[in-house]
């Protein structure tokens, strides 16, 4: 292929048939060719045999003089589509434009390959096309109404000399663009325009073809998308050489202006109030300006929302266009007279309330006896308020119990009063509310105590849920018109005002239950002397100095007052410096002592100091902390969370206050070493199946310590990445105590882990793979043993990383496939040549006996 490749210049296959006075575009493009992308082009043009040049993309004094005042005025001019292609544009060609036109292009190729120009024929035929419309003044301007039917008919005909076809398109303007309708191609075939499918299917739109060359459009049942003005679109098309299509050229004609008169559907009726047990009268008038014998089918629809499709609307009546109407006991639909439908409702409901509207669809008889509808249309929906019937009530609310002190009863009781006019079917329920009442003039929303529904099931809110089923509320109906709420422990919270709303409700015809009054009570106040509570927690270091591994102590002295008989629950949290990586928010929860003297570890994770902490009550009012064997990391500021619980109802605690003590701060001056660490490896860079030795080395600064009193805590980590964008995975570790303990792994490859001085610590990776590469780094946790003898954990020192690259060996790889598939080879060729040897020395070997043949016709069996 790369020795047949060279540039190749297209233009289209001729000959191209072009009408006069219209626009000529010949494409050209080049392809295959060496050297700049964009490439320059010249056109040249002759009738006979010599070429005149015409214009060309990179020579301006390229035009020859007969064209020089065409191309200065743009009638010729060419087109840039792409770096490889042009255009040749002529406009309003002449009959002496017919020739051949040739494009060429300079070269710039390394080396003369393929062609570089190509030719093509343009005929040049007269204008035979002609369109025209009606003749008809009357059809220009066309009155319909909706449903009607009407015809547009144009004429369009070709004296051209060649076998061209039309293209026939009917379009409409309703706003500012054209639409196609229905087009018949130059191919014979019938083309709806979108939007025009389903009508064109339905037969409501066709294209007739008749005498004289003219195209009828019939339009069925025209609508108010059907106005606007119609005009017919003629193309003209040729086969080309390729047996392609190309359009020649297009007229159109301005054929009549259509007028639809649209027919309205309304309510005469506007929003309707009327009261329960009434009657509800609508009605629908229909407005056309038809003069001829119709008939209605009207439809009455009713929907909760203006909003809702006639889907979700609820069909209340119907007339058909015979004046049949559908049976209905409460519902009834008159014809009041021509355009007038009456709808009565009788008896009328709270859940009759919302929207009517109705439906009309206009039938006209046919020819033939039949009736056909032509329009449907709907009216805008009505709004109807059903007003119920209220009874007549009021509501009063008092408290039969109320507190004098914490945990005392409440009760309130709302009653009904002045009850008249109370029909047999009127049920009353009630909801509690509650209001905090403040000291401020904040407005506070009521809270939901619990609530009523029209079975009588209660429903509880979220403020009451708890203690209502746990029994420390109660709501009951005393009697018949009185309704009850019992608070059996008040609190302090429960302070604030109540009040109650009695609802009634109304049964309706399908035996539902709707809510047709609410009534609300005037508030009472539940409210009560008290005293705040004052909680007082001072902390008492007992030790003003000590030093680490020494024991560290304090207490805390609780004192309150206005709290019965008080108990007291502690937790004591330690502030740690910010560098503590183990707890990065600054407080730790240590130890608590419950208001039951039950103690437990908060976040005390050190399990080697399981035992070290001990909380105790040493009085009633007094708690002691310790802490043995303390460590430098135990460094902050130490306090005392004291809550104060006094005795609730039902035998439960409530907790009334809480207190904060003193900060107590353990302080370490110390001025031992400063340790360092860091990873090194003689080879980073290693084979698969090779090992891998990393060093991680421990430097002292300062203050110098024996090796005795000195041990480390030695964790091995990787980070399977360049950038160190991924989770570190431990691989092994090594404790103060000697104990190495390593990480599952997946691969082959194995690790040990092992002290070498007492500042040096090795990994090796033995037969390394793939997944072995990454960083590695080491953190050390030092341990110092003081002069008391207690050892001391220093925070631990995380080692820069270093990168661990792992390489396969290609020779290693290979070496021992190759060797054994070349002593294969070899041994099986062997082994082929003495098979055929013996073949053809024992297997194949046959002896001929020469006979005399004798002369005849006949020969001998050996020759056949």
């Amino acid at each position: 292929l790369a020795f047949c490749r060279g540039r190749v210049v297209r233009v289209p296959k001729g000959p191209l048939i072009r009408v006069v006075g219209t626009e000529v575009v010949i494409p050209c493009n080049v392809t295959d060719y060496d050297g700049p992308s964009e490439q320059n082009f010249d056109w040249e043009f002759s009738q006979e045999t010599d070429f005149v040049r015409i214009v060309s993309t990179w020579d301006s004094t390229f035009t020859s003089e007969e064209y020089q005042k065409r191309v200065r005025h743009g009638d010729i001019k060419l087109r840039r589509s792409s770096n490889d292609a042009v255009e040749l544009v002529i406009r309003n060609i002449q009959p002496t434009d017919q020739g051949r036109y040739k494009c060429s292009t300079p070269s710039t190729d390394a080396t003369v390959q393929g062609n570089y120009d190509a030719e093509v024929q343009v005929k040049v035929i007269s204008d035979g096309l002609s369109v025209s419309g009606s003749k008809a003044r009357s059809s220009m301007s066309l009155r319909l109404s909706e449903g009607d039917s009407f015809k547009l008919r144009c004429s369009a005909i070709t004296t051209s000399p060649e076998h061209t076809h039309l293209h026939v398109t009917w379009q409409i303007k309703s706003g500012s663009t054209w639409q196609d309708i229905l087009s018949l191609t130059h191919e014979g075939k019938f083309q709806p325009g979108s939007g025009y499918e389903e009508r064109y299917r339905d037969g409501d739109i066709r294209l007739d073809t008749g005498a004289n060359d003219t195209y009828r459009l019939s339009v069925s049942q025209a609508s108010s998308v059907d106005g606007g003005v119609y005009r017919c679109l003629v193309s003209e098309w040729v086969r080309g050489a390729d047996s392609s299509w190309q359009k020649i050229q297009e007229k159109s004609v301005d054929i009549a202006s259509v007028a639809i008169q649209q027919t309205d559907v309304v309510i005469s009726t506007s929003n309707v109030s009327v009261t329960e047990r009434d009657s509800l009268d609508l009605t629908c008038n229909i407005t056309t300006d038809r003069s001829g014998i119709f008939q209605a089918e009207v439809t009455w629809y009713f929907s909760a929302s203006p909003d809702d499709t006639l889907s979700d609307a609820q069909v209340l009546l119907s007339m058909d266009h015979d004046s049949v109407v559908s049976d209905s006991t409460l519902i009834s639909l008159s014809h009041v007279d021509k355009n007038s439908y009456r709808l009565l409702v009788r008896d009328v409901d709270v859940e009759d309330s919302g929207y009517y509207f109705c439906q009309a669809a206009v039938w006209v008889p046919l020819h033939n006896g039949s009736w056909h509808r032509v329009v449907e249309r709907t009216s805008a929906p009505v709004s109807v308020v059903v007003t119920a019937l209220e009874p007549d009530y009021e509501v009063f609310l008092n408290a039969s119990k109320t507190p004098k002190f914490s945990d005392d009863p409440t009760e309130l009781n709302c009653r009904i009063t002045n009850l008249q006019d109370t029909e047999a079917n009127i049920r009353f329920t009630v909801s509690w509310y509650y209001r905090q009442r403040l000291r401020s003039d904040d407005v506070v929303t009521e809270e939901l105590l619990a609530m009523m529904d029209a079975d009588w099931t209660l429903m509880l809110g979220d403020r009451s849920r708890a203690r209502t089923q746990n029994g420390e509320i109660i709501f009951f109906k005393k009697a018949a018109d009185t309704f009850s709420l019992r608070i059996q422990w008040t609190s302090e919270s429960d302070r604030g005002d109540y009040f109650c709303v009695i609802s009634a409700w109304s049964r309706h015809r399908n035996n539902s239950w709707v809510k047709s009054k609410d009534v609300t009570s005037a508030s009472v106040n539940i409210f009560w002397a008290t005293q705040d509570y004052t909680l007082t927690v001072e902390a008492v270091k007992l030790k003003p100095f000590f030093v680490a591994g020494h024991t560290f102590e304090m207490t805390c002295k609780v004192s309150s007052k206005n709290i019965k008989t008080p108990r007291y629950s502690v937790l004591i949290t330690a502030e740690k410096p910010l560098t503590d990586q183990s707890n990065p928010n600054g407080t730790t929860r240590i130890i608590s002592l419950n208001q039951d003297s039950v103690v437990r570890l908060e976040d005390w994770t050190d399990q080697t100091r399981v035992d070290g902490v001990v909380l105790e009550k040493v009085q009633e009012n007094e708690f002691r902390y310790r802490m043995y064997q303390t460590q430098i990391s135990d460094a902050g500021l130490y306090r005392c969370v004291v809550t104060a619980w006094s005795p609730g109802g039902g035998g439960m605690w409530r907790e009334a206050v809480n207190g904060l003590s003193n900060p107590i701060q353990i302080d370490f001056q110390t001025s031992g070493p400063v340790f360092n660490v860091s990873v090194h490896s003689d080879n980073p860079t290693i084979y698969q199946g090779e090992l891998a030795d990393l060093l991680c080395i421990v430097t002292t600064e300062g203050m110098a310590f024996e090796p005795d009193d000195m041990s480390f805590d030695v964790s091995w980590f990787a980070v399977r990445s360049f950038a160190l964008d991924r989770e570190p995975v431990l691989l092994a570790s090594l404790d103060r105590k000697g104990i190495v303990t390593q990480s599952r792994r997946n691969g082959s490859s194995d690790l040990s882990l092992e002290r070498i001085s007492p500042l040096e610590f090795r990994l090796r990776v033995h037969g390394c793979e793939d997944h072995d590469f990454g960083n590695h780094y080491c953190i050390v946790t030092p341990w110092v043993r003081s002069a008391t003898g207690v050892w001391q954990r220093e925070p631990d020192i995380k080692a820069k990383p270093i990168f661990l690259s792992v390489k396969m060996d290609v020779l290693n790889a290979f070496k021992y496939p190759l060797l054994i598939g070349i002593g294969l080879a070899t041994v099986i060729g062997l082994l082929s040549c003495l098979i055929g040897y013996c073949s053809s020395r024992w297997c194949c070997k046959k002896e001929v006996q020469e006979t005399r043949r004798e002369r005849r016709r006949l020969m001998s069996m050996e020759m056949d």
